[in-house]
């Protein structure tokens, strides 16, 4: 009942009984596996969603979707077309913007995701640019969640995710935007490469387990492992701690650092090895690259960065 024929002629008298319109929900649906953040991401009620979904059913002559807990599950049916749903509909909207010319007065959002401590770096930049280009935008910061990265951006639920340079798909692209260093911050006169091995040191993540960024750096270019007797949930906090803690030792971005107060008592050091400097920039999603409007807000965010 469910094959895809491959046709060799187009049938145009087929189409009237088709609604294009519900197609949209399909991929919606299908990549956030949720009728409620899809039809959020269509700006309709879920009421809305939940009847197109069962007109969609009907003509397909599948269930589609099937509720199992909390998600939306899709049918193998729904498995085996959505390339070819998605590759469509990329397709007709390439079309219908390729006549187009795009009015930056148009855009009314613009929403990224980011994590806490980048925030004061990235979302003043960005407000005071666009200000400076008359547009009336309103900017949505989101917390950073690492783990819906691929979903967000795939569903258009963010524009952009901010973060450090890291391969997550070869759907998701990484523009460069900003490079920084590690830095010591302690109240030590001299942090040198034994001293620092066998310091005390505060980390920072928003996380509950896992390694900590500096860690991961670490631990790619100099194998050097250290006792972390303090896991804060912000470099503010660690500061704090710092200022209380005479032989402690905080490693952490320079850049994060120059938006932050801190005591008198804490000296900063470089670091007594080589290490690679942090990259930081924007993801965003393959898929978006002819869209006229996120090409206009990728080039000014970058340009805003040379």
């Amino acid at each position: 009942m469910n094959n895809i024929h491959n046709l060799h002629g187009l049938d145009l008298s087929f189409f009237h009984r088709i609604d294009i319109n519900l197609y949209p929900l399909f991929i919606a649906i299908y990549e956030q596996k949720s009728i409620s953040n899809a039809a959020s991401s269509l700006n309709i009620t879920q009421s809305a969603a939940s009847h197109a979904l069962q007109r969609l059913r009907q003509q397909l002559e599948d269930d589609v979707f099937i509720r199992v807990g909390n998600k939306m599950s899709a049918t193998p049916f729904a498995e085996q077309i959505y390339p070819t749903v998605k590759q469509a509909l990329l397709t007709i909207q390439n079309i219908s913007q390729q006549k187009h010319v795009f009015d930056p007065t148009s855009l009314k959002n613009l929403k990224i995701a980011v994590h806490d401590e980048i925030e004061p770096i990235i979302l003043p930049r960005l407000a005071q640019h666009f200000q400076n280009l008359n547009l009336d935008l309103q900017f949505v910061s989101m917390k950073l969640d690492r783990k819906h990265i691929m979903a967000d951006l795939a569903t258009q639920q963010l524009d952009f995710v901010i973060d450090l340079e890291q391969y997550l798909s070869p759907k998701i692209t990484f523009d460069h935007l900003v490079t920084d260093e590690f830095v010591i911050c302690s109240q030590l006169k001299e942090v040198d490469l034994s001293s620092y091995i066998n310091g005390r040191h505060i980390g920072v993540s928003s996380r509950r387990t896992g390694a900590l960024l500096e860690d991961i750096y670490l631990n790619q270019h100099q194998k050097i492992s250290r006792n972390v007797f303090m896991r804060c949930q912000n470099y503010s906090t660690a500061l704090q701690v710092l200022e209380a803690q005479a032989d402690a030792i905080l490693t952490m971005p320079r850049m994060i650092l120059q938006h932050l107060s801190y005591s008198s008592k804490i000296r900063l050091h470089s670091l007594p090895f080589e290490m690679t400097n942090i990259k930081m920039g924007m993801f965003w999603h393959e898929d978006l690259r002819d869209n006229l409007r996120h090409q206009f807000l990728r080039h000014e965010i970058i340009k805003l960065f040379q």
